[in-house]
């Protein structure tokens, strides 16, 4: 019998889950996790498995039982037999501790990317990591997918004049500068200095943006300091307009707040994690085609590579 695909969810994953199912043109698989009274769970999967593709959707979003059951959902379809495991991982958290930045620090991703090998995984499907180099930290394949394919179409139906893009920190420029390639347009890098995490001393800006439309492109947002401190600074400098343009909204702290204070005319994140609250400037726009596309080629040994089409330049 010709292996099957099979998609399952981890326990607060299955919103987008379901949709990426949906988008491939099938159901979730049917898995169930108990709970038990002292607060460890197991994951149990309710139908066979043996020789099938299995794909594990779950973002490693706080809290961190997200990703131990990741792992757990790993091992146990290791054991059932699975032909194949691809840990779906949309939101790859710890992806912020990728390096020593000062001394007797973990570098948890890397620390995850083992645990993921450990566990059974023979494949990772994730998307915007916030250091691409994290791939390297990985002995087995990563799909690497690029939120620009979902973002650049909805830029384009905007029709903004005077088009500049921004890069809210100079840690965002490689990904910043790609877009405003395939727009042929200039862009500006928006230079901070902090005193400590989540908090920001000083901020300038590098490039001119008098009349300009500026869509500030980031792969996190976690409290939106950076964001709404970058948008204030932009229309100081003369912007018409300021957008934000973000992967992973993480969202944490006084976040929605921010956002709803700040001077940005609209946010847009995608679906990699939930929201907490609704916010009249949050747009989200879904990944679950886009990672359905990606699972239907990884189980046809096909080429991924047309999914980064929006990442090219136009002229191309």
């Amino acid at each position: 019998m010709q292996p099957s695909v099979k998609i399952f969810s981890g326990t607060n994953s299955e919103y987008l889950a379901s949709k990426i199912a949906n988008a491939y043109g099938d159901k979730l698989g049917d898995i169930n996790v108990q709970k038990f009274s002292d607060g460890e769970f197991q994951p149990v999967f309710q139908e066979s498995i043996r020789g099938d593709y299995v794909f594990l959707v779950q973002s490693t979003f706080s809290p961190s039982d997200n990703l131990m059951e990741l792992l757990m959902m790993i091992d146990a379809a290791k054991r059932a037999s699975a032909g194949y495991i691809t840990a779906v991982i949309p939101y790859f958290g710890f992806a912020r501790q990728d390096r020593k930045d000062k001394p007797r620090v973990s570098i948890a991703s890397k620390l995850v990317a083992n645990l993921l090998t450990t566990a059974g995984a023979d494949r990772v499907m994730t998307m915007d990591l916030h250091a691409p180099q994290i791939q390297g930290f990985f002995d087995i394949p990563v799909d690497h997918l690029d939120s620009s394919a979902i973002f650049i179409p909805y830029i384009e139906r905007l029709n903004l004049e005077n088009l500049t893009f921004a890069s809210p920190d100079v840690g965002s420029t490689n990904r910043v500068r790609e877009v405003a390639s395939y727009f042929n347009a200039e862009m500006v890098i928006c230079d901070k200095h902090r005193k400590r995490a989540n908090e920001i001393a000083s901020m300038t800006v590098i490039g001119d943006v008098a009349n300009r439309n500026v869509v500030l492109i980031d792969d996190i947002c976690d409290t939106a300091g950076t964001l709404s401190k970058s948008a204030a600074i932009l229309k100081e400098r003369g912007a018409l307009s300021v957008r934000a343009f973000c992967t992973h909204p993480v969202l944490s702290g006084k976040a929605y707040e921010n956002i709803e204070n700040s001077e940005l005319e609209s946010m847009v994140v995608c679906d990699t994690i939930p929201l907490k609250q609704q916010c009249s400037k949050i747009e989200v726009l879904s990944t679950a085609e886009l990672f359905a596309i990606a699972i239907r080629n990884t189980f046809e040994n096909k080429s991924i590579h047309s999914l980064f089409i929006h990442s090219q330049r136009k002229n191309k």
